[in-house]
């Protein structure tokens, strides 16, 4: 593990930040479609992303879902980060978009960690400033842009998180990614395959020229 840490976190953290990591650290693999975080559930640990990818959701009272963001290699949650600050539950859900494999980091250290490393403090910033900025995206997307538009960015935010043109969520995965109906996200869908973008089969959507 010492030698990926080093790989994806080299340049940013001290070799002492990456030797605690990897003292304190519980490495582990999750398969895709795993839930790592659910609503309510208290964050006992910090998850620092080796590889793969990861989906944030948020989640109404009625249990219909809204994609926020993706996690991607090198990356962690800074919501899950406010949510260890402030000892409170989760307020999202995070599930495993591909197989990934993470260190989880017992949120004691997070805290000690920011007073120790500068590192750490860049890398916890750094966090929370690119985690606001998808944010601001999705509510930007979601106030400006029609539903079209909104499926065509999230066909290819999935494609780059996967590392595939070939998409095999069902149609009403995406509607609950988008908060949409599966009729609708059919309907588009049948547009774009129409317009030469994608090519809709039975099992996989795989996306042309979007």
């Amino acid at each position: 593990m010492k030698e990926e840490l080093i790989k994806i976190f080299g340049t940013r953290f001290e070799r002492s930040l990456i030797d605690e990591i990897i003292l304190v650290g519980k490495c582990t693999r999750v398969s895709s479609g795993e839930t790592l975080m659910n609503v309510g559930n208290y964050v006992k640990s910090i998850p620092l992303l080796i590889s793969g990818a990861v989906k944030v959701m948020r989640e109404d009272d009625n249990g219909d879902e809204l994609l926020l963001y993706y996690l991607e290699q090198g990356e962690t949650c800074s919501i899950t980060m406010a949510c260890c600050m402030g000892h409170k539950k989760s307020e999202v859900k995070a599930i495993a978009e591909t197989e990934a494999k993470i260190v989880m980091v017992p949120v004691k250290y997070m805290e000690l960690w920011l007073a120790k490393y500068k590192g750490w403090r860049n890398y916890i910033f750094e966090s929370y400033q690119n985690r606001l900025n998808e944010l601001l995206f999705t509510v930007d997307t979601i106030a400006f842009k029609n539903l079209d538009e909104r499926l065509i960015a999230y066909l290819k935010k999935k494609s780059k998180v996967t590392k595939d043109n070939s998409i095999k969520n069902t149609h009403q995965e995406i509607a609950y990614d988008l908060h949409t109906s599966r009729v609708v996200i059919s309907r588009l869908l049948k547009k774009l395959e129409n317009m030469k973008k994608l090519t809709l089969h039975r099992n996989h959507i795989q996306i042309l020229d979007l």
